[in-house]
């Protein structure tokens, strides 16, 4: 008994331990849950902006959409592109970490360029994995940059990694400090999660759609050409013409279907675009 009681008060007698033991956990699961949530946060938000920039981007300044119409810009059915997504995560850390770069240049405008540098580097960085990932593992080219000067495989090219780098700027001064207010707000109301989750659900049911016609069109399209690589934003606007798809539905799977593999096949077979290395 008197061991017993012993431990009894051993345990007790530290509540530092007792209060670390009990609480660590749960505090360490609950600032996981509060990143993941705002990694989610920042990425549904990048990937809606990102996708209203495209939509009108290639509405009235792609040289890939002559007749101007109106595409989804996106690989997914709905209005989400995950590589501004993952763009808006790495830009919302990179300016977070604005102390490490006045290091270089404390009270002056140089942090400044050399942070911007970098984020338009990153954003490179993010676009080329994208595009690399698409044509390598689904012979699909989601945008087309081979007639940019100094491009690399029609990805990346100097021209847009400046215009990564300008729209990285307008992100830090005018978007930064509202979207770090809100993400503050959602960590201290970790309730309003659902809402998020509610996007989490829809977008992985988006996701697992889009592949599956992306695998279905892969497939067709080795039916006529082992090597093509479809231009997605040309192959968009030959569907429209044909009217054998629909705004929100691009991957629309009648095309796949007899008798319109003809008119893929003619598309297929006029595209230049090839998978080279």
């Amino acid at each position: 008994m008197e061991a017993k009681a012993g431990s009894r008060n051993e345990v007790s007698s530290d509540p530092g331990k007792r209060v670390s033991n009990i609480k660590v956990g749960p505090e360490k699961n609950m600032n996981a849950y509060r990143s993941f949530i705002v990694i989610t946060f920042l990425f549904f938000f990048g990937g809606t902006l990102g996708w209203f920039l495209e939509l009108f981007y290639r509405r009235f300044l792609s040289p890939a959409n002559p007749k101007r119409q109106w595409l989804n810009p996106g690989f997914l059915t709905g209005p989400c592109l995950p590589l501004y997504g993952f763009g808006v995560v790495v830009l919302y850390v990179l300016s977070l970490s604005e102390a490490f770069f006045t290091r270089f240049d404390s009270g002056g405008i140089l942090h400044y360029l050399l942070m911007f540098v970098v984020m338009a580097l990153a954003m490179t960085l993010i676009e080329y994995i994208a595009g690399i990932v698409f044509i390598k593992g689904m012979n699909l080219k989601l945008w087309d940059y081979s007639k940019e000067w100094g491009n690399i495989k029609g990805i990346i090219c100097p021209k847009f990694t400046v215009i990564w780098g300008l729209l990285s700027a307008l992100y830090y001064f005018l978007l930064f400090p509202p979207v770090n207010r809100l993400v503050l707000w959602f960590t201290e109301h970790p309730w309003f999660s659902f809402i998020v989750g509610i996007f989490l659900g829809v977008f992985a049911i988006d996701f697992s759609f889009s592949m599956h016609l992306g695998t279905q069109l892969r497939k067709a399209a080795k039916e006529f050409d082992q090597k093509a690589t479809l231009d997605m934003q040309k192959f968009q606007s030959f569907l429209r013409e044909n009217k054998l798809s629909k705004f929100f539905t691009p991957h629309d799977d009648r095309y796949l279907l007899t008798p319109r593999l003809d008119r893929l096949e003619q598309f297929i077979r006029r595209s230049p675009d090839k998978v080279r290395g």
